[in-house]
């Protein structure tokens, strides 16, 4: 599955969610995709297109103009049958850091970060 994001953006701590650490990508064809996670939960939430999903043993990977989630085979059904979405994006050094920082946080226990 492929997004191009329109908006891609991220707060490692939402201090009006409860420190929540958010990735929320708009898409070119209104999708909406968002990973959340709060401080003290096991799994994280994935959500795309209002249909939400808790799942752990995830692996990430950020480039400059990718971001690649890939689920386990049993987890497919999060992106309608594939076990991998591509995000498209345009994102500039700061906003990256931010994503990188947001990522590490939503990951850190339930799944791996590889920065290419």
């Amino acid at each position: 599955m492929r997004i191009t994001a329109t908006l891609l953006l991220a707060n490692p701590r939402d201090e009006e969610e409860d420190d929540m650490a958010l990735l929320c990508c708009q898409g070119s064809a209104d999708e909406m995709f968002l990973m959340t996670r709060f401080p003290d939960e096991e799994e994280l939430e994935i959500t795309l297109d209002d249909n939400p999903y808790l799942l752990r043993d995830l692996k990430v990977t950020l480039s400059a103009d990718r971001l690649l989630v890939a689920v386990a085979a049993g987890d497919a059904k999060v992106f309608g049958g594939d076990d991998l979405l591509e995000i498209v994006h345009a994102s500039d050094a700061v906003e990256l850091a931010q994503i990188e920082e947001t990522l590490r946080i939503l990951l850190e226990g339930v799944g791996t970060l590889e920065i290419s």
